[in-house]
């Protein structure tokens, strides 16, 4: 494992190098990945130790940066008490994945087309839909929902905050998971708590960091840094920096009128910081993940066992 964290760490660090806050290198639709050798969508958890860091604004604009890459990304929102990816759209969802594990919709149904050809699916009481299905059912909606992987290159879970059993059942079951965290001490301690589960409940998960809400370069490396210090030293695990979003009044103003500030200004630096942290994830080595299907497999068998 500390093998293939080393490759990561020299790639994300080379990145950081070569481009500096709220720099674009190229226009984003220039951007090619490197052939993935992968048929199905990478499954990334996003999340964070407590609420108020602005995960769920990174997670919005994080898809759209992507779709604007030219990746076919569904973003799904799982946390059940402050579901509010609608809100930061502008959408109004009619239907969640509980109709859909419930037989009621769909997959298409429950659907709904965002920005930048963004799919949107709300989370709902899907969670506590799933201790229910039948086997058969369960088999069914499996396949559905490989379906969805097979179609997508990105899918991107907005969980809820810190670390309740709904939670720590999405971050368990990703192959990837990206902490949110900004610099403040409670932040930071709470990121470590995220991280720490991970490490007991996940160890083979690519997990990533991120400091939201940054002031200066060195205050957001201080975060990265120390994070990654104390997982390797206490943890015996290997948590990736990824990179930093720096504060930008624009951002607030966008959640204000409900809309993503990546559509409202893309050259504005919190819009540039967060392309490159979707650059980097395309950039990344492509380790071999699970079979499809694995992380949904994994999600229902959670749900089945309680």
């Amino acid at each position: 494992m500390h093998d293939q964290a080393k490759r990561l760490r020299e790639l994300v660090n080379d990145r950081n190098r070569k481009e500096g806050p709220g720099e674009q290198t190229t226009s984003p639709r220039s951007h090619q990945p490197a052939p993935r050798g992968r048929h199905h969508g990478r499954i990334i958890a996003v999340t964070s130790g407590k609420g108020g860091v602005g995960k769920t604004n990174l997670a919005v604009n994080l898809a759209l940066s992507l779709a604007s890459l030219g990746q076919r990304v569904t973003l799904i929102d799982t946390d059940l008490g402050l579901a509010n990816i609608d809100l930061v759209l502008g959408l109004t969802p009619e239907y969640h994945l509980g109709h859909f594990f419930a037989g009621e919709r769909s997959l298409q149904e429950i659907v709904i087309n965002g920005p930048c050809g963004v799919k949107v699916i709300a989370g709902g009481s899907g969670l506590q839909e799933l201790a229910n299905l039948s086997e058969r059912h369960m088999e069914r909606c499996l396949e559905y929902l490989i379906e969805l992987e097979e179609e997508t290159d990105f899918i991107l879970f907005d969980t809820g905050a810190g670390i309740s059993h709904k939670v720590v059942q999405f971050i368990v079951a990703a192959d990837e998971v990206l902490v949110v965290t900004t610099s403040e001490p409670t932040a930071i301690a709470d990121a470590y708590g995220v991280i720490k589960v991970l490490a007991k409940e996940n160890p083979q998960a690519l997990v990533y960091l991120v400091v939201n809400m940054v002031r200066m370069e060195s205050e957001g490396k201080q975060v990265l840094d120390r994070l990654q210090m104390v997982a390797e030293k206490f943890l015996d695990f290997t948590v990736e920096p990824l990179g930093m979003v720096f504060y930008d009044a624009l951002v607030p103003k966008a959640v204000k009128k409900q809309e993503p500030f990546f559509l409202i200004n893309p050259q504005a630096t919190a819009s540039q910081n967060i392309l490159g942290l979707a650059r980097k994830l395309l950039d990344l080595p492509d380790f071999p993940l699970q079979a499809p299907g694995g992380f949904w497999r994994r999600l229902l068998g959670q749900a089945s066992n309680k």
